[in-house]
């Protein structure tokens, strides 16, 4: 699903470039990146490790700021913002399912969805929680912990914390990575599911072909630059 022609980008990259490293150690990681993606749009960043993918995520999130180009995302100018900036400008706004879940293993479920709400002042951030983790599931597993959560259920949780917010933006960085092919093909459909009923552009991090085409788009990236962008098949 995508957005009229008219709609304006969610995301909007120009001449985006990544540097690592000064002087004689400098890496260039990402060359003069030109991308513009609209709001609900599904996209795929495919290509082989070393490619560029995650560290052009970490600059479209602001997690790494870039080294030069202009970067628009959410309607904020990312180039601009320095990195406590940089961290207001993601809350409400980009939502992040990582390969690593990331929970806290001291919260249950519910508290590790609800709680990066309320730290955000949401008043209803517990019943926003519950709500979404019934969506993708999990009602029954509200106060169970991490380690009481199989690999799946806890990449179920890491996405009701990535949704719950309602974010315009939601990444995906290799989200079945550390998971069975039956149980990651369970997760891609949540997610794809709740990114249709929400409306989100979802941008998927991967070296994996057959998910990639699950998207509308797939924009494959080689040595930091964009080497094909396409409507997939």
């Amino acid at each position: 699903m995508t957005s009229p022609d008219n709609a304006k980008p969610v995301i909007a990259a120009k001449d985006l470039r990544l540097t690592l490293g000064e002087g004689e150690a400098a890496v260039e990681i990402l060359r003069g990146i030109d991308l513009s993606v609209q709001q609900g749009e599904t996209l795929a960043l495919l290509g082989p490790s070393g490619s560029g993918k995650s560290s052009l995520m970490s600059v479209l999130t602001g997690l790494e700021r870039a080294s030069g180009g202009s970067l628009l995302v959410a309607g904020e100018d990312f180039t601009a913002l320095d990195e406590d900036a940089l961290a207001m400008a993601r809350r409400g706004r980009i939502g992040i399912v990582l390969q690593a879940f990331h929970l806290l293993p001291t919260m249950s479920a519910v508290e590790n969805v609800a709680t990066p709400m309320e730290l955000a002042g949401d008043d209803a951030a517990w019943e926003k929680a519950a709500a979404e983790l019934e969506s993708v599931g999990l009602g029954h597993r509200l106060t169970h912990y991490p380690t009481q959560l199989s690999g799946g259920e806890q990449q179920r949780v890491a996405i009701a914390r990535a949704i719950a917010p309602r974010p315009p933006l939601i990444f995906a960085d290799e989200p079945t990575g550390n998971l069975d092919t039956a149980t990651g093909t369970d997760v891609e459909n949540v997610l794809f599911r709740r990114r249709d009923e929400t409306g989100a552009t979802l941008i998927i991090i991967t070296h994996d072909r057959k998910l990639a085409e699950r998207c509308g788009r797939v924009v494959t990236l080689a040595d930091g630059k964009i080497a094909s962008d396409t409507a997939a098949a």
